[in-house]
């Protein structure tokens, strides 16, 4: 592709659209590359209700719809392409796909990050069935059920703290036979009474006919195995997983500063090299939710401009 585009962004879930829509507001060439589909993590949430000014009964794909929408308004171009090589120093940045290779003057890296899952057999089939990855977006759905919470580290508490305001009873369920949490943590979540806590065991397989209803949990030190039932009247149990994140950012290994696997920019989000941005989950930061995935983007895309402009 011998076109140069003022900013190419690479990924279309919040991040990524917000920054797209801003930049082509911007009248700047935009290119925006997404590898599957658009909305990233966000289209197999079945329902939001902390987006502002969002819909009734919205869900992450009806949001992902009018974000795509509003974007190509401004006439944005997209393509679907897997970025497998990048050279982001010089003038014009260079990003070569299984496709074709394009080039821009600016990137914004918007690549995202998922949530590490179990990995145990029923896991994928009851996301946003009982399964989740967001205490803030989906703890309130479970507002006088019983709660489980998989992981031992700070967000794993912390979300079992939350959680606990809803559910009538949360359950930590942890591989090892004490919390990884730090000291401050772990004594409040010890002094919640509605907090219990299931010791060296693991989540084995999931249950239940279209919704979570039983789960297998096996001891880490016996082998033991048993399995547990939503009540009756219940009917299904939320099953909350924090074992850690996996942001996509393979490919800016040694490329851009990083803090573990998450790209580091500072609050205007620049990297460490001029002209190229990350925004939304794949930058290091303390909340990923809808709301920052798209301010990120809107800050993202005014910067590139303020960029360009000075080149």
């Amino acid at each position: 592709m011998s076109k140069i585009y003022d900013v190419i962004i690479i990924g279309a879930g919040p991040a990524g659209l917000s920054a797209a829509l801003y930049a082509g507001r911007s009248r700047l060439s935009t290119l925006v590359v997404e590898k599957e589909i658009d909305g990233g993590q966000i289209v197999i949430t079945s329902e939001i209700e902390n987006y502002p000014g969002g819909l009734e009964h919205e869900t992450g794909s009806s949001l992902v719809e009018r974000m795509v929408k509003q974007a190509e308004r401004f006439g944005t171009e997209k393509v679907y392409d897997s970025i497998t090589e990048v050279s982001l120093n010089g003038d014009v940045k260079v990003l070569k796909g299984l496709k074709a290779e394009y080039r821009g003057r600016a990137v914004i890296v918007a690549t995202g990050a998922q949530p590490r899952p179990i990995g145990c057999p029923g896991e994928r089939e009851f996301i946003g069935k009982g399964v989740s990855y967001c205490a803030t977006c989906d703890a309130a759905f479970f507002e006088d059920f019983e709660a489980y919470v998989v992981g031992g580290g700070d967000a794993a508490v912390e979300e079992a703290i939350y959680i606990s305001g809803f559910a009538r009873k949360v359950t930590i369920i942890h591989r090892r036979d004490e919390l990884r949490a730090v000291k401050s943590i772990q004594e409040k979540v010890f002094a919640n009474p509605k907090i219990d806590y299931m010791w060296n065991s693991v989540v084995t397989e999931l249950g239940g006919d279209g919704i979570l209803s039983s789960m297998v949990v096996q001891d880490t030190k016996t082998g033991e195995t048993r399995v547990i039932e939503a009540d009756k009247e219940d009917g299904t149990f939320g099953l909350f997983v924090f074992i850690g994140f996996d942001p996509h950012s393979e490919i800016f290994v040694g490329k851009l500063d990083m803090d573990g696997r998450y790209v580091i920019t500072d609050e205007n989000m620049k990297t460490n090299i001029p002209g190229v941005f990350a925004a939304g989950d794949v930058r290091s930061k303390s909340l990923r939710q809808v709301v920052t995935a798209a301010a990120d983007g809107a800050i993202a895309a005014t910067q590139v401009e303020h960029y360009l402009r000075s080149m």
